[in-house]
């Protein structure tokens, strides 16, 4: 089941159990988990893409190991709010997971990116350190925004 607000995706969840956020990309899948009591998300892992099947197959093993209860995927939408391809294309990659068996949420993510960004920067993070974190931390970035959604819903 696909959701877009904080209320819905709670009624689709068992109460507590620990949520795998994603900022889905063309080359990298950035990976974050929170807490089973929804209060803190950390960075987790970095998927690198190939194949669809295989992608699928990584976070499928991360779910399993982590005993995940529902996904969040950040929604890149454009700054006014309206679709864009790289929106279409998280959409599709949805409902291609949702055989998954989990509930899902689109988080909008408008300014994720910039805003851990700018926080690596301002922690003296060497460029490459950035780049090798920055999916990740963008992850953990869209997941706390929805767990304090749904701690509030």
């Amino acid at each position: 089941m696909i959701t877009l607000t904080p209320a819905d995706f709670r009624a689709a969840l068992p109460e507590g159990g620990r949520l795998l956020g994603l900022d889905v990309g063309t080359k990298t899948i950035g990976t974050a988990l929170c807490d089973a009591g929804w209060s803190f998300a950390t960075p987790a892992t970095l998927v690198r893409r190939t194949k669809f099947g295989k992608d699928k197959a990584a976070l499928a093993e991360l779910i399993a190991q982590q005993q995940v209860k529902g996904l969040v995927i950040g929604l890149p939408l454009n700054l006014d709010g309206t679709d864009s391809p790289r929106t279409q294309s998280t959409r599709a990659f949805a409902r291609n997971v949702e055989d998954m068996g989990l509930p899902i949420l689109l988080w909008d993510e408008r300014w994720s990116t910039v805003a851990v960004e700018r926080t690596l920067i301002e922690q003296d993070f060497s460029r490459a350190r950035r780049a090798e974190l920055i999916d990740k931390a963008a992850a953990a970035h869209i997941l706390q925004g929805a767990i304090d959604g749904l701690v509030s819903a």
